[in-house]
This record gives C-alpha cells, sequence and structure tokens, in this order.
C-alpha cells in the first residue's frame, strides 16, 4: 500500500519494560505473556491515516544497555518510544537518544502495564513532570490489555506531522527518519534548523 510519508520509529527501555509486547499489540493488536527476549533487532510495521493520508510507521525494537551506544538500525529516527516500569536508567536513555537523533525528534514517555496499579513505582504525576521537564508527551498505557497503546503511537505520529507541516523538518532528507511518499509534500533544500537536504537514508 502506498503512504504520503513514511516515519520511522523506535522503542527503547530497560529489559523486560515491556517493548516488544508494545509492538505486538499495536501492529498485530494481540498480547503474548511469554514473550521471547528480543535478539538483536525486532521490527514491525502499520499503516495509520493523519489529516486523511497514508502514514506507515516503522517500528525498530532493539535491546541494549542504556550504556551501550545505539545500533545502526536504531538511529536517524523521526520519534522515539521511551517504556518505563521505573525512573531506573530512564535519564540514561533520553541522553542516549538525543544524542544519535536530530534535535527535533518526538520522543513519547510511556508508563507500561497501567493494568498493574498494585505494583506501581512510579505515579502518574511523577511521570508528568519528568516528562514536563524534558520536552516528553507522556502516556500510560498497558501492552496486556491494549489501553491508550493505539494512542501512544499515533500521538507520536500526528505530533511528526504538525511538525512537517510547521517545516521544522527538511522532509528530503531522510537522515530525519522520514520518507515521503506518494501524496506527501516535499520538503525545501533545508529545514527550519537550517540543516543540508545532503545525507544518508535510513528508512527502507
Amino acid at each position: 500500500m502506498s503512504y504520503a510519508y513514511l516515519f520511522k520509529y523506535i522503542i527503547i527501555g530497560d529489559t523486560g519494560v515491556g517493548k516488544s509486547c508494545l509492538l505486538l499489540q499495536f501492529t498485530d493488536k494481540r498480547f503474548q505473556p511469554v514473550h521471547d527476549l528480543t535478539i538483536g533487532v525486532e521490527f514491525g510495521a502499520r499503516m495509520i491515516t493523519i489529516d486523511n493520508k497514508p502514514i506507515k510507521l516503522q517500528i525498530w525494537d532493539t535491546v541494549k544497555n542504556p550504556s551501550d551506544p545505539l545500533p545502526g538500525p536504531n538511529r536517524g529516527a523521526a520519534g522515539a518510544l521511551l517504556v518505563r516500569e521505573t525512573f531506573n536508567h530512564l535519564a540514561s536513555w533520553l541522553e542516549d537518544a538525543r544524542q544519535h537523533a536530530n534535535a527535533n525528534m518526538t520522543i513519547m514517555l510511556i508508563g507500561n502495564k497501567s493494568d498493574l496499579a498494585h505494583r506501581r513505582a512510579v505515579t502518574t504525576e511523577e511521570g508528568e513532570q519528568f516528562a514536563k521537564e524534558h520536552g516528553l508527551i507522556f502516556m500510560e498505557a498497558s501492552a496486556k490489555t491494549a489501553q491508550n497503546v493505539e494512542e501512544a503511537f499515533i500521538k507520536t505520529a500526528a505530533t511528526i506531522y504538525t511538525k512537517i507541516q510547521d517545516g521544522v523538518f527538511d522532509v528530503s532528507n531522510e537522515s530525519y527518519g522520514i520518507k515521503v511518499g506518494y501524496g506527501g509534500i516535499p520538503g525545501p533544500s533545508g529545514g527550519r534548523d537550517g540543516s543540508s537536504s545532503q545525507g544518508g537514508g535510513c528508512c527502507n
């Protein structure tokens, strides 16, 4: 199916927070309670619609330690889903993502497993405050019940789309994690940040 834009996402966070389960719930609409630990990189894709335009989301889920550099497939993303249960390593993940991405990457902080309220380590208010302090979007979700899973992925995409309309991105430069398809609007030679259109593509 053709698309107006392709947005590349990365899913990051500690092992066991439910990154792969969120991806599976969004792409396949199912929950797999026993999920093999991701080895290397997992990939998923799904079409959504924003402003009557078909948008393809290309989503990469990688296992790594917060101190390790991001692997090649995880660089140059338009959006990142930072998944957490606690605040452990959260600042490290955020710093790592921003170090290897453009300054305008949209980051959604997801407090997963909202269905397990009795095991909550971080309150909603604490999550909202962290997101506000670091310029993130915040949402609580549950890969098990599917609560807010769809909304988290789509809200991230809607924010990216708005930035495109506002001229924030040079969409001719695929290193931003955005690829223009049929019906998309090619960007100018330089985006609002003055970047050149020169750059390697990372979305296929």
